[in-house]
């Protein structure tokens, strides 16, 4: 079984999704259902996990027994605020420790803020908890954050919410083959394509909210995104063929032919 290992459990399912931007949580649990996903992540800041009594609550439309839940410090600009909101996390989610970690750097790009990044990283880690930390393309970074003993290194594609795809091919592919923990494309995937290639360079996984979620049809999408998580991943297991710039090659063969 090719499972995904992420601090020592394994998931079935390559592709994580975010639970924002719905409707409603009926939506956003038909479309988590959809896209087959195990790991869920929910912005503690934006999203009712129990801090606020007698609202509706993600826990009842996607179940804690059933999902992994990947609480996330969305909107949060400094890592006192990032340390600050996963602590909270623990406590609501009864000592959840697998977390994901994003510190942004300005709120109209969300570009990651690095050295807060780095930052709250080291405190998280030696507070015990399990960190998938979202980064920069910059391999040097993405190797210092695995070092500090994050447990999956998440760059981004594009911009969050951009849809514009894998935008820097090359710089994944350097912190794919330089990485000792899972490497999963963050962030700017628009369409299912995308998440394909993500797979096919060699990427352990995709998360994606916006792509989904901003669909006309985000329960179909999340299916869409499934398949292709899935096609990827068997391409670059697969092994493509190599490319051959002006070298034609017919597809059938040319020995044994009639005539000749």
């Amino acid at each position: 079984m090719d499972n995904l290992i992420i601090a020592g459990k394994p998931y079935s399912s390559r592709l994580l999704v975010g639970t924002g931007k719905y409707k409603d949580f009926d939506e956003t649990r038909r479309a988590v259902e959809a896209s087959g996903a195990q790991i869920v992540t929910v912005a503690i800041r934006r999203t009712n996990i129990g801090q606020t009594a007698g609202e509706p609550s993600l826990l009842d439309a996607l179940p804690p027994s059933q999902y992994t839940y990947l609480p996330n410090t969305a909107g949060c600009y400094s890592a006192d605020d990032a340390i600050r909101t996963l602590r909270l996390a623990r406590e609501l989610l009864d000592g959840h420790d697998l977390v994901k970690l994003e510190v942004l750097g300005d709120p109209k790009t969300l570009y990651p803020n690095m050295v807060e990044t780095l930052k709250a990283a080291e405190v998280l880690v030696k507070d015990g908890f399990k960190v998938m930390v979202y980064t920069s393309d910059d391999p040097i970074i993405a190797k210092q954050l695995e070092e500090i003993g994050c447990v999956a290194v998440m760059p981004l594609a594009s911009l969050i919410g951009s849809g514009m795809g894998i935008l820097n091919p090359w710089n994944l592919q350097i912190i794919i083959d330089n990485a000792k923990v899972p490497v999963i494309v963050d962030a700017g995937v628009g369409t299912a394509s995308d998440a394909a290639i993500a797979m096919e360079l060699g990427c352990d996984g995709v998360l994606m909210n916006t792509a989904i979620a901003g669909a006309q049809n985000p329960v179909l999408m999340a299916s869409a995104m499934k398949k292709a998580v899935e096609a990827g991943r068997e391409a670059f297991l697969a092994g493509r063929m190599p490319k051959k710039l002006y070298s034609a090659s017919p597809s059938s063969p040319t020995t044994g032919m009639i005539g000749k």
